[in-house]
């Protein structure tokens, strides 16, 4: 397979448009509150009784932050007071053992994954109490073969913290940089030294952590293309295995945090595509291959070797290797996935509270696909992460007729050929080198959502 992409400015001005990220399908948007705890219970009851157990991953969201960073868009408790944390964890813990009790025993938890906020805003024993807590209730095979990944803000850890993560449990790590420039980080609120970041990725590496990414964002203020071409060079100069490089989405109606950016301090358009293709070449010079969306993965990465066999999958993380497993997600706003069924956790902690107090699992609201979500969803993971849909497979696999079934999506898929993002025959659809920046655009026409005027508002630039 062919992991280059070529960065063609005039295919991203006519295909650059609002979309989703398609981190799931149906996207979040479609999730109804007609769907709760019940519905969930049903579903892991059906997959408990799958002939072969599905491996399980698990997600935990901890959601506090010392510091507001102005661009951020996530779900997180501002606050300063570490009091508030074991509150928190004592809720958290109680939905682990919850949510352990549901699930048969032979089914090996594989993957953990702990986001935010800041997961490193606890202390070492709280993050031990956590890890022990899982252990406890369910059944996380002995050894280090698993991909246990934590997500961390570097101002929050030494090189001591980063040797105990990897003693707690944890094998991969991700920073959340975002720019190695002082104007930049403190436009947005996020200020740390390039020093101390190249410390601690160094404690990662001596401390035999599997894989270490960097996290990246793009079109923040104060940023130039120049002053990202450094900002890229010192990542590099890091040598991490993975890079993420995040379009920033200038949304303050949505997220109040970035009322605080001043828009004229913002890179123009045409400066966030410069910066864009210069960081597309350097880190394909470096030797890190394009994976798709954000992501960079150096040759021999997992994620490189999943997509080059075809088998890479997409979920509410990102892009990933395990693409059997149902993801159990913990603590508020986190969704999982169990079959064929999205369900999302109550927004603030009080809801939690009451929830789990009352001995149920905190799903407010959700979606259980129908054979067509099933199908497309099929149809945009192949796309997304692997560049490439064997129709004839999808056919006999299906029964349906491609052409005849997506009859409405035909003709704007004939004229992305003709403009060259796709090649698309009898058997297969390619995205092509030019089109790989524009994946989005291209699974946009399978969403039958948008295709029912789904306001685009909610979602960001493709680019």
């Amino acid at each position: 397979m062919n992991n280059s992409v070529i960065f063609d400015k005039k295919l991203i001005n006519r295909y650059d448009c609002s979309g989703p990220r398609y981190t799931s399908y149906p996207t979040a948007v479609q999730f109804t509150t007609d769907y709760g705890t019940a519905d969930y219970y049903e579903w892991v009851d059906d997959s408990n009784n799958d002939p072969i157990p599905t491996p399980l991953s698990l997600y935990l969201h901890i959601p506090f932050c010392d510091t507001i960073c102005y661009y951020c868009g996530c779900s997180k408790i501002i606050t300063k007071d570490k009091d508030k944390a074991p509150a928190y964890i004592e809720l958290l813990k109680k939905e682990i053992a919850l949510q352990g009790a549901l699930f048969n025993k032979d089914r090996p938890v594989t993957q953990i994954h702990w986001g935010g906020g800041t997961p490193t805003f606890l202390n070492n024993e709280q993050i031990s109490d956590i890890f022990n807590t899982i252990r406890q209730h369910f059944y996380v095979p002995e050894g280090d073969d698993g991909e246990f990944g934590i997500e961390v803000d570097p101002r929050t850890v030494d090189e001591e913290r980063i040797a105990y993560l990897r003693k707690a449990g944890f094998n991969r790590i991700s920073f959340g940089v975002q720019d190695f420039n002082a104007d930049v980080q403190e436009a947005v609120n996020r200020i740390h030294s390039k020093e101390k970041i190249t410390k601690v990725i160094n404690a990662a590496r001596k401390n035999n952590f599997h894989s270490i990414n960097i996290d990246l964002m793009y079109g923040l203020p104060k940023q130039t293309v120049a002053s990202f071409e450094q900002t890229v060079q010192d990542a590099i100069d890091s040598n991490p295995d993975r890079m993420a490089v995040y379009n920033y989405a200038h949304l303050p109606d949505m997220f109040k945090p970035q009322r605080r950016i001043e828009e004229k301090d913002l890179p123009s358009a045409e400066e966030k595509l410069q910066i864009l293709q210069l960081t597309i070449e350097k880190l394909q010079q470096a030797g890190y291959v394009y994976i798709g969306m954000d992501h960079f993965a150096k040759k021999d990465d997992d994620l490189t070797r999943a997509q080059q066999q075809s088998t890479l999958h997409r979920n509410f993380q990102g892009y990933s290797t395990h693409a059997d497993c149902d993801i159990v997600a913990m603590g508020i706003t986190a969704i999982s996935q169990i079959g064929d069924n999205y369900s999302q956790n109550v927004r603030t902690v009080e809801e939690y509270e009451q929830y789990l107090q009352a001995g149920k699992i905190p799903v407010f609201r959700g979606i259980e696909l129908e054979a067509d979500d099933v199908l497309r969803r099929q149809i945009i993971n192949q796309l997304m992460c692997n560049n490439r849909l064997n129709i004839k497979q999808l056919e006999q696999k299906w029964g349906i007729e491609f052409n005849k079934y997506f009859a409405e999506s035909l003709p704007d898929l004939l004229i992305m050929a003709e403009d060259g993002l796709i090649i698309i025959d009898e058997n297969h659809i390619e995205i092509t080198a030019s089109g790989r920046l524009l994946a989005r655009s291209i699974c946009m026409k399978f969403d039958r959502y948008l295709q029912k005027d789904q306001p685009q508002r909610r979602f960001s630039k493709v680019i």
